[in-house]
């Protein structure tokens, strides 16, 4: 597919060497910065967590605190109720299921309370170089935009993405995505006069028609 290869090709111009902008040091803590991160920024994840991280780095560090002291200490990324919450089920789920350990498997990591697919997805590829595409708020943007996919479900978005895709792409893809999402695809206000691809992007026909 033509518009395909175009994107792979304009991505890696604008993207070659895509990071996950989340800071973590352990695959636990990576998991735990994602759960954070749903409906939150990055940036403001990362500041709290150079402070959870300090005490609180492990399942057994982490199983330490009462659900209303970790509300505390993430209360600025918003949700942090539930965040709390699944964050000590999730920890104590690796324990007594794991070892302590976070699994090097998709399916494995969708057994954590508080770990859906698009959690799991990140942990697998980011930790573990596992070959995934994670599908957030970003990547299914971008996608219908750009008319790879037109659904607003993010299982179906990452099966075609799957589809479309060559699978040694799927983890670079899925960064580069967010990326392009994040800075030049905006929800608002989009930055289209550094977009290439905007010849077939479904935004900007609509708006510069």
């Amino acid at each position: 597919m033509e518009r395909t290869k175009e994107i792979v090709e304009k991505l890696d111009e604008l993207f070659p060497e895509p990071k996950c902008e989340l800071e973590y040091n352990s695959t636990y803590e990576l998991l735990v910065a994602v759960i954070l991160s749903a409906q939150c920024t990055d940036k403001r994840v990362n500041i709290v967590t150079k402070e959870l991280f300090k005490s609180y780095n492990t399942p057994e560090k982490m199983l330490t605190l009462s659900q209303e002291k970790l509300e505390n200490i993430i209360h600025s990324v918003g949700f942090y109720h539930n965040k709390a919450k699944n964050i000590l089920s999730m920890s104590k789920n690796l324990i007594e299921k794991f070892n302590g350990e976070v699994p090097n498997d998709l399916n494995k990591l969708q057994t954590l309370a508080g770990v859906g697919r698009k959690t799991a997805n990140v942990v697998y590829s980011e930790a573990f170089k596992g070959d995934a595409i994670a599908v957030d708020t970003h990547v299914l943007r971008v996608s219908n935009r750009l008319g790879l996919v037109k659904t607003d479900e993010p299982y179906k978005c990452e099966l075609k993405l799957m589809e479309l895709f060559d699978k040694s792409r799927w983890s670079k893809l899925h960064l580069q995505l967010v990326h392009f999402g994040r800075y030049i695809c905006k929800a608002i206000k989009p930055a289209c006069m550094d977009c290439p691809f905007t010849k077939f992007c479904s935004y900007y026909s609509i708006h510069n028609s």
